[in-house]
């Protein structure tokens, strides 16, 4: 059984078919890529996967179970966590208590016990906090817990943004253009950190213009344009499909050969 599986997904605004029918799965343990030229529909994908849209039409499955309406918090819940093309960090707090809102929601802390906390919730937030260290010793960002999320460069704030979805122990993580805005060397510290996370057990469904990370990354990769899915398959395949040669030939020239 695949860990995400996604049947005839569709998403219209009117009269435009953002997504039109798409269907593919993700299989536990592996990186998949999901590409396209702008506008393909891959970020709406995306917002139907994780619930941020409704459906026009089709289904999302996570280890079988149909996620029907489950609002983002509930798909969180049930192992589903995922990063914006904009990073979206909470400005006012620091990096460490960025990624403990993460942490929290595996607490289960009633209202009257977070007014009058114990031993238990204190020994609770203890965890978490120890969990997000751990977490930020892993993206690089350990001697920054105290820094405001804001002061952080660009890309170690793309950084603290995964550590943040790690915090919700997803089984599937989805990166939308995690190395956008990135230098070479830190597209590089992404892959490798990348390839610890699947080396732990965590399944990726990755967006993503940089084809080097792509071709370098995913055991599949699946290829939208229009709104549709017009390839899928290993990497390999994928460079020679023509399809996927005319879809992007001459429309992104900053993607890279494929």
């Amino acid at each position: 059984m695949s860990l995400l599986a996604v049947n005839e997904l569709s998403k219209y605004f009117g009269g435009v078919k953002a997504l039109d029918g798409v269907s593919f799965a993700v299989d536990q343990g592996e990186i998949t890529g999901l590409i396209g030229p702008n506008g393909a529909g891959k970020t709406t994908c995306f917002n139907l996967i994780s619930g941020l849209l409704a459906p026009t039409g089709g289904e999302v499955t996570l280890l079988g179970e149909n996620l029907g309406s489950l609002a983002p918090y509930y798909r969180a819940r049930r192992g589903l966590a995922r990063t914006f093309q904009n990073i979206q960090l909470f400005g006012g707090m620091n990096v460490l208590e960025n990624v403990l809102t993460g942490c929290h929601q595996h607490q289960e802390v009633g209202a009257l016990r977070a007014l009058w906390p114990g031993a238990g919730v204190r020994r609770a937030e203890a965890r978490a906090r120890e969990q997000a260290r751990e977490l930020l010793e892993l993206v690089g960002l350990a001697e920054k817990e105290d820094f405001p999320a804001e002061a952080l460069a660009y890309g170690e704030q793309r950084r603290l943004e995964i550590a943040r979805a790690l915090a919700q122990e997803p089984r599937l993580l989805l990166l939308d253009e995690p190395a956008a805005g990135l230098n070479s060397r830190e597209t590089e510290d992404l892959m490798a950190l990348l390839q610890e996370l699947r080396a732990r057990g965590i399944t990726l469904l990755i967006i993503e213009h940089d084809m080097t990370l792509i071709m370098g990354l995913c055991q599949r990769v699946v290829v939208l344009d229009h709104g549709q899915v017009i390839a899928a398959g290993p990497p390999a395949a994928i460079r020679r499909d023509p399809r996927v040669i005319e879809a992007y030939l001459g429309r992104e020239e900053d993607d890279g050969d494929l």
